[in-house]
C-alpha cells in the first residue's frame, strides 16, 4: 500500500507562485511514473506534469515554462513548483504513483484546493 499527502495549495494571486508537496509512505514498488494532476469544476481530471521511471519529465501543453516538477527519493517527497500562475490554474490538484509489474496500480492523494484570483 502507498499513502500520499499533498500540502501547499492556497490562494494566490494571478502572476503568483505555489509550491505542492506530495509526502509519500508505505510499501512501494516497481514505480512506472509519478506526477501531478489536476481537475476544475466541471472538468475531467487532466495530467499536469509526469515523472516517467525512466526519468523523462512530461507537462501538459498549458504548464509549460511555468511548472516544474521534481522528486526527492531519498525523503520520497514530490513537488510541483508553479509560477506565473492564472486564473485557469485553479483546481484541485492530486498527486499520483503509478507502479505495477503485470498490471498498473493507481495511488492518489487526497487533493489540495489551487485558487488564483485577485
Amino acid at each position: 500500500q502507498v499513502q500520499l499527502v499533498e500540502s501547499g495549495g492556497g490562494l494566490v494571486q494571478p502572476g503568483g507562485s505555489v509550491r505542492l508537496s506530495c509526502a509519500a509512505s508505505g510499501s512501494i514498488f516497481s514505480i512506472l511514473s509519478v506526477g501531478w494532476y489536476r481537475q476544475a469544476p466541471g472538468k475531467q481530471r487532466e495530467a499536469v506534469a509526469i515523472i516517467t521511471s525512466g526519468g523523462t519529465l512530461n507537462y501538459a501543453d498549458s504548464v509549460k515554462g511555468r511548472f516544474t516538477i521534481s522528486r526527492d527519493s531519498a525523503t520520497k517527497t514530490m513537488y510541483l513548483q508553479m509560477n506565473s500562475l492564472k486564473p485557469e490554474d485553479t483546481a484541485v490538484y492530486y498527486c499520483n504513483y503509478r507502479v505495477g509489474v503485470a498490471s498498473a496500480l493507481n495511488y492518489w492523494g487526497q487533493g489540495t484546493q489551487v485558487t488564483v484570483s485577485s
